[in-house]
């Protein structure tokens, strides 16, 4: 047998120091995920949602204007299209970074 072990074993050993390396950097990404927020709004700007990367809603501003008693129905669509904007875009920056770590490497169920 070769010196140093089975042929090969290099390549299994660097590759496990990748995934170590990027299994570290997943965890810091997303500590600052929990930091990092998105902003999105609907109505032009009467309702503005702003959410965490971890898909927390932090803020939910509703301009006066468009409160409207006889119209609830429109402030509840308003603030569910900036919700799922919000959402959009927090998946959106997740990827992106996730990206950045992974080489675009697909790891499915990770965030």
């Amino acid at each position: 047998m070769a010196r140093g072990g089975f042929p090969g074993m290099g390549n299994m050993n660097n590759m496990i120091k990748q995934a170590q390396k990027m299994q570290k950097e997943m965890a810091k990404l997303q500590e600052e995920l929990e930091q990092r927020t998105v902003e999105a709004s609907a109505g032009g700007g009467a309702i503005t949602v702003i959410a965490t990367g971890k898909k927390q809603i932090q803020e939910i501003k509703i301009s006066p204007e468009v409160v409207d008693p006889d119209d609830v129905e429109m402030l509840q669509d308003l603030i569910l299209a900036a919700v799922n904007e919000a959402m959009r875009k927090a998946d959106e920056m997740v990827s992106s970074e996730m990206g950045k770590i992974t080489g675009g490497f697909n790891i499915p169920g990770m965030f």
